[in-house]
């Protein structure tokens, strides 16, 4: 079931071709509201879902306060994110999987390269790029020159297979950490630990330490209350401070000490402390392409 609008986001068009090709029934779920195709994915007996990471959240929410258990009542037992990196963050995984009772796969690529990785079945922590496709670099975003296994750099790919527009190293912009040991599933080919772990300018640097939206992400899934959230680096006189707004869901009777128990978990994680302003339900905007939470000030 591919929960999206059809329109010139080449990477869900690929994807339903794909489908097609593979002889599987793609069940199209453009030009529905979320309700819709709740009702969809449980009356055809959807068994694979396709969309983005915070797309398969809202739809998990939207279906809790409608009273439905997706876990229970609906058929679907693997789900594939792309658009962003959430599938590969540890805690926004374990929350798709256990509000879908599913197993879920990080696929990412970029539009002017096509699909360029895939998390295998025994899912190592991270997901491999198909090297029958693509030729992968990881650079130093600053002096171009090549890391070492295990640093973070920016990946570079050529793509000489693709007819319609080949690129020779392409600077996608994302971050990721190579690993170049075989994995488990028998495949020799890098693997990205931690998938893609976010994009090189949206690093911040919040007195002395490197933060990204991702990392803020793998804290916020932590806690179920939280429906949406967004995250701001504000210049105050030479300092930047991060401030978080968060939105509870509707259905938690009390967000009594959230912040606070927000605070002190992102403080141990990422060694800062934030602003954190909680807002009604419903204030936040929801996303069924990329999310947009992150902005600087």
């Amino acid at each position: 079931y591919f929960a999206f609008s059809f329109g010139p986001f080449i990477g869900f068009w690929a994807g339903w071709e794909g489908a097609r090709k593979l002889g599987a029934l793609a069940i199209s779920g453009g030009g529905q509201s979320t309700s819709q195709r709740l009702k969809a994915i449980i009356d055809y007996q959807a068994t694979v879902l396709v969309c983005t990471p915070t797309y398969a959240l809202h739809m998990a929410s939207e279906a809790r306060k409608g009273g439905i258990d997706l876990a229970l009542q609906s058929s679907v037992r693997i789900s594939v994110h792309a658009g962003e990196p959430g599938a590969s963050i540890p805690s926004t995984k374990k929350m798709i999987e256990e509000a879908w009772g599913a197993k879920c796969y990080d696929h990412p690529g970029a539009t002017e390269v096509g699909a360029f990785g895939f998390e295998c079945e025994p899912q190592p922590g991270g997901v491999h790029v198909n090297e029958q496709e693509f030729i992968a670099e990881v650079i130093d975003p600053k002096s171009g020159q090549a890391v070492k296994e295990g640093e973070e750099g920016e990946l570079v790919i050529t793509n000489l297979g693709r007819i319609g527009s080949p690129v020779i190293r392409y600077r996608t912009g994302d971050l990721v950490q190579p690993r170049y040991q075989p994995c488990e599933c028998g495949r020799p080919f890098m693997s990205l630990q931690g998938g893609v772990l976010g994009r090189v300018d949206d690093m911040i640097i919040v007195r002395g330490v490197n933060v990204f939206p991702s990392a803020i992400e793998n804290v916020m899934r932590e806690f179920p209350e939280i429906e949406e959230f967004r995250i701001e680096a504000v210049q105050q006189s030479a300092l930047t401070e991060l401030k978080l707004t968060l939105e509870p869901g509707s259905e938690y009777a009390s967000s009594a000490g959230l912040a606070e128990r927000v605070s002190q978990r992102f403080r141990e994680s990422v060694g800062l402390r934030p602003q954190v302003e909680l807002v009604a339900p419903g204030t936040l905007p929801r996303f069924e392409l990329k999310a947009r939470r992150f902005f600087k000030s």
